[in-house]
């Protein structure tokens, strides 16, 4: 990894994120009015803190991708079968989403069911297969579990702050920009280190 092809990963992600956050808070703003906090009026004050919130949210998943390209590298280090870490990967992505569920469920003592907790959590898992089997077109079979793994337990990692508000709005306005940015790193990573078969 170059410094130039780090500044193209860099860039990239963190206009995707700002693209993608003044979108959906576009369509948040216009669909919900509690979500705009200044009305209408001030619709351009509310642009430009979309576009900061993006780029806050596009830097938090590139932190996030390095932190598990390091881990991966030190847990390859540490655990020598391929299938071990596969299998750990596996379950903690099972532990996450499961619970994603029962946390919010018992944190937030409303009237949903379990059905309606369980929403997000597949949702994230449909993009998150959607994203691994894309990898695995691109690449090699190798590459589906840890993909899942990044999109599902790295992403809900790093959306802890909105996860933690009953809010749809507030977990869509960071989510949304958070998956668009894992699945742009996780799939051009071959690209950048040109080596399609690793």
């Amino acid at each position: 990894m170059t410094l130039r092809k780090w500044f193209h990963l860099f860039w990239t992600t963190l206009l995707l994120g700002m693209v993608v956050s003044i979108a959906i808070g576009l369509i948040l703003q216009f669909s919900d009015k509690e979500f705009s906090v200044m009305g209408l009026s001030a619709v351009g004050f509310n642009v430009v803190n979309m576009l900061l919130g993006g780029a806050t949210i596009s830097v938090l998943s590139q932190m996030g991708f390095f932190a598990y390209l390091i881990v991966r590298f030190i847990a390859a280090g540490i655990i020598k079968s391929k299938t071990v870490w596969d299998l750990l990967q596996l379950t903690i992505v099972i532990v996450v989403l499961i619970d994603l569920v029962y946390l919010r469920m018992t944190n937030f003592e409303g009237d949903g069911s379990v059905f309606s907790y369980s929403v997000l959590p597949l949702l994230i898992l449909i993009i998150s297969l959607g994203v691994a089997y894309w990898k695995v077109r691109l690449t090699n079979r190798n590459a589906f579990i840890p993909t899942l793994f990044f999109m599902c337990a790295v992403s809900v990692l790093e959306a802890v702050p909105a996860l933690k508000l009953d809010n749809a709005a507030s977990s869509l306005f960071m989510l949304a920009p958070l998956l668009v940015c894992n699945a742009w790193q996780i799939l051009i990573l071959h690209k950048i280190l040109d080596n399609k078969k690793s």
